[in-house]
């Protein structure tokens, strides 16, 4: 996981906030913002029509996850069971990190052909 997920990770446990979960909540949407700054600046190339069906899920992927982002960024203001909330923001991390590496798998595999690759 990058620095980002990491903290943001860590701060997902709110059983050590329960004292003030209200700092907790803003905490954790403070946190979020950077995440969806990197996926809104997300834009893979395509320069080989071959690629252009794994580029348009790629960006179908993305928009995705910053409705899942936006929609959980709403929820965690309001919703009554912070714990589930918790839960889905990590699961939506581990689906941005994968995300994220079939987006350099792209990028890779149109450097590859670029470049010559093994054949």
């Amino acid at each position: 996981m990058t620095a980002t997920t990491y903290t943001l990770d860590d701060l997902l446990r709110p059983t050590h906030a329960r004292e003030n979960i209200g700092a907790w909540r803003w905490a954790v949407r403070r946190r979020l913002v950077p995440v969806r700054e990197r996926l809104l600046r997300e834009h893979p190339t395509r320069r080989e029509a071959w690629l252009s069906a794994r580029h348009n899920r790629a960006l179908h992927e993305r928009d995705h996850l910053l409705a899942r982002l936006d929609r959980l960024s709403s929820q965690l203001l309001v919703s009554p069971d912070v714990d589930e909330v918790a839960g889905q923001l990590s699961r939506l991390l581990v689906d941005i990190e994968h995300h994220t590496q079939r987006v350099h798998d792209l990028a890779y595999d149109d450097v590859e052909l670029e470049i010559g690759g093994s054949e």
